[in-house]
């Protein structure tokens, strides 16, 4: 069995998602967003890096994943997008898990058959494949998905292979 913790880092919203894999049969087990209480980005990206901590400690997850950093609106937004990574990993590191980092248009092509997919069908993918009843945030249902994209993976870390 594992458990893999998925993350969809943003520098106001950051989501997480954690499955768990057992002969080769995926499972959700929690989800949600990790809302930054202030404007200041130190204190951001500490909320990040404490709150991606405590869902290790609580979880225990063997394996982690995120999202790669993609230029879209403008070169500002993918630098604080950068930081809210850094955040991530250094939790993710901290704990020693191992880490699959995928770029948005691999893992949308993971669950929902295309890399163009939009956010809606992202989100319907993923309750879907995790027979969830009821729809996940944009943001949680993202992390889900990026953590299913990890377990489907051929990297050494992928649980489907």
């Amino acid at each position: 069995m594992s458990i893999i913790l998925g993350v969809d880092p943003g520098s106001r919203i950051t989501g997480y998602g954690l499955i768990k894999v057992e002969k080769n049969q995926v499972s959700y087990v929690a989800s949600g967003c990790i809302r930054m209480p202030t404007d200041d980005l130190p204190m951001r990206l500490l909320t990040i890096y404490q709150n991606i901590g405590e869902l290790i400690r609580q979880y225990a997850p063997s394996q982690a994943a995120i999202e790669q950093v993609f230029v879209g609106k403008s070169v500002s937004s993918a630098l604080k997008l950068g930081h809210a990574r850094g955040a991530a990993i250094l939790a993710i590191a901290e704990a020693g898990l191992p880490l699959g980092e995928y770029a948005p248009r691999t893992i949308k092509q993971a669950v929902a058959g295309t890399g163009a997919a939009d956010k809606k069908q992202v989100q319907a993918m993923v309750v879907r494949l995790l027979g969830l009843n009821r729809t996940p945030s944009a943001d949680a249902a993202d992390a889900l998905a990026v953590a299913l994209c990890h377990s489907y993976s051929d990297n050494p870390y992928g649980a489907l292979r």
